[in-house]
């Protein structure tokens, strides 16, 4: 008898020893605690992801980020990414077209930091001069709400046709806001990204700096007028969920990218094309 109790007591012992060891390796365990320290960031190709990877990678992997870049070709996924969770931020809108965005597709997308404007331009493949535009003639413009307000402006601000922005209803045409067309100019309405393919087919385009930079237009078109924004309206803006505006990600990245380094590199790389707003 006095043997099977010393048994047992062995064996309790014994239990006793594994369930500390188990839980000292548990508790010493840091392979789940160990912080995220990848930022994903959905930009179009030019200029945003090339600042992105050219400047802003180099600058976070110094401070122990990983930056990965995800290069979208239109500007409606890259925010319902960052929406869905697949991205830690963007980079791409200006804050008009942010606004939209959270309206009519019911996002909850906040911008944190302003970084550059690309003025829209008005390009034509045979006409070297906005006089010659003539009665009837074709002009595309951006399709999505925000962007084709913005071009209709900017033909208004060449003294094409009369607009008023103002008028526009939320739910109505960006055309319901011309006021004159003494030229009864004609406008086509072509998704953002592919302005740029109608050259042929068009009298004129009015085309966003992005996709004016990605498909090198100025060396296939004529530019006829050049935009002057409203700065901070069309500011392109770093955006990520509502939450996460102070987390430690979005610190990072937005040190980063407001750095002389980025605003040395755009200066140097795209000219008048692409406008550094911060200091």
């Amino acid at each position: 008898m006095k043997n099977i109790k010393k048994l047992l007591l062995a064996l309790l012992a014994l239990a006793l020893l594994v369930g500390c060891s188990s839980g000292g390796s548990a508790s010493t365990d840091t392979s789940t605690d160990t912080a995220d320290k990848t930022i994903k960031v959905g930009a179009t190709a030019v200029p945003h992801a090339m600042i992105l990877n050219d400047v802003v990678k180099g600058i976070l992997a110094n401070e122990g980020w990983t930056l990965e870049v995800v290069e979208f070709t239109d500007y409606v996924t890259p925010n319902t990414s960052l929406e869905e969770g697949e991205l830690d931020a963007n980079y791409f809108q200006t804050l008009g077209y942010l606004e939209d965005q959270n309206e009519t597709r019911g996002l909850h997308l906040v911008a944190v930091a302003g970084i550059h404007y690309e003025p829209m331009t008005v390009f034509a493949k045979t006409y070297t001069d906005l006089s010659q535009i003539s009665d009837g003639d074709q002009i595309a413009v951006p399709n999505d709400y925000d962007n084709e307000k913005r071009a209709l402006a900017v033909v208004a601000a060449a003294g094409l046709i009369e607009y008023d922005a103002d008028s526009v209803a939320a739910d109505g045409s960006p055309l319901d806001g011309i006021t004159s067309n003494p030229k009864n100019l004609v406008f086509q309405e072509v998704e953002a990204a592919n302005v740029a393919n109608v050259l042929d087919d068009v009298a004129a385009l009015v085309i966003n700096g992005n996709y004016a930079l990605e498909s090198n237009i100025k060396d296939r078109a004529n530019n006829l007028f050049v935009e002057v924004p409203d700065i901070a309206k069309r500011t392109n803006y770093v955006a990520v969920k509502e939450g996460n505006e102070n987390s430690e990600k979005t610190q990072a990245l937005v040190a980063a990218i407001t750095s002389p380094e980025v605003k040395a590199y755009i200066e140097e790389n795209y000219g008048s094309a692409v406008i550094c707003v911060f200091e």
